[in-house]
């Protein structure tokens, strides 16, 4: 049983040696650890850290392509090199070491194929209030969105088994966190939630650069994510809301018109007629949008069958 623990990194050299000092080395189940950097166009010495440290693997970026990309090169270059659960932390050192083997220790025990880190955020000094409140909003919007029960969907604390690892897929620029909830919850992939430890900050986060930019790129990752996988659910949702407008509208001119007066409410009639139209064109483009989500989940098929033969192949 191998075990590669992977670190999207950016311009991380001060912080990096931290982290990876706190790494395990020896998880009892595990044959063999693995370290793995992603260098995503760093401007400072972390490769050389790294390697100076002795990790295994560096994935080189030659310019920052975000931490989505660089998470599924990370996961590309750890199913290659043969991993059988894939770990993926901060350089940062943002979570503590020691929780590794919590969070792998369910996949070792064939109970799940993904584990999420769940952080202590409203013990978390250095989140304000506010990121605290949005973090809890954020996580209660992706377990409707996924249907699931994850508690902090935004850690980038996860546990992955090969299984489930091949199965990802991330089209958004921005993070992974979100999207592939929603996609496992959609795929019915096992997925499970473990309490962890975080440590001190050392450095202030470098995902979003103030909390209305973190909100909205996050809001937009779910909507998309939502869209993507549960369409019809989402524009029925959507065209529900001017076609119940456009028939309460409908049925007062109607009872104007009954009572003699529906001359002077034509404008309600032509506005009536405009919502109604709204609404069921949302629900075709819903239905349109179903059948694509069908084709895509062939094309995930194929191309998860695709992977695993190319995965294992490398892997023998």
């Amino acid at each position: 049983m191998k075990l590669i623990i992977q670190i999207p990194c950016y311009n991380e050299a001060e912080t990096l040696e931290i982290a990876l000092n706190d790494l395990p080395k020896h998880i009892d189940g595990i044959d063999e650890i693995e370290y793995l950097i992603i260098n995503d166009g760093s401007k400072d010495n972390t490769v050389e850290v790294a390697k100076r440290w002795g990790v295994n693997y560096v994935v080189n970026f030659r310019r920052n392509k975000g931490l989505a990309k660089g998470f599924m090169a990370g996961i590309d270059a750890c199913l290659r090199n043969g991993a059988d659960i894939i770990v993926n932390t901060d350089a940062d050192n943002q979570y503590n070491g020691d929780d590794i083997e919590t969070i792998v220790r369910p996949i070792l025990e064939g109970k799940t194929d993904i584990v999420i880190g769940e952080r202590p955020i409203d013990q978390t000094e250095h989140f304000s209030p506010i990121k605290k409140k949005l973090q809890h909003f954020g996580s209660w919007v992706v377990r409707v969105a996924s249907n699931t029960d994850i508690p902090d969907a935004p850690s980038g604390f996860r546990a992955y088994s090969r299984e489930a690892a091949i199965r990802l897929n991330v089209t958004n620029e921005y993070t992974y966190t979100l999207e592939t909830i929603v996609q496992a919850g959609r795929e019915k992939i096992a997925m499970e939630s473990v309490p962890i430890r975080t440590n001190a900050e050392l450095r202030p986060s470098r995902l979003f650069n103030s909390m209305m930019g973190y909100v909205k790129k996050s809001m937009v990752t779910i909507i998309r994510a939502f869209i993507m996988y549960r369409p019809l659910r989402f524009f029925i949702g959507v065209g529900l809301i001017p076609f119940i407008l456009g028939i309460g509208i409908g049925i007062r001119f109607i009872v104007y018109m009954i009572l003699g007066g529906g001359a002077g409410h034509i404008q309600s009639l032509i506005l009536s007629s405009i919502l109604i139209m709204m609404g069921f064109m949302t629900i075709i483009i819903g239905l349109q949008a179903d059948i694509i989500a069908k084709n895509r989940k062939l094309l995930e098929d194929i191309q998860y069958h695709v992977r695993k033969l190319d995965y294992d192949r490398d892997k023998e």
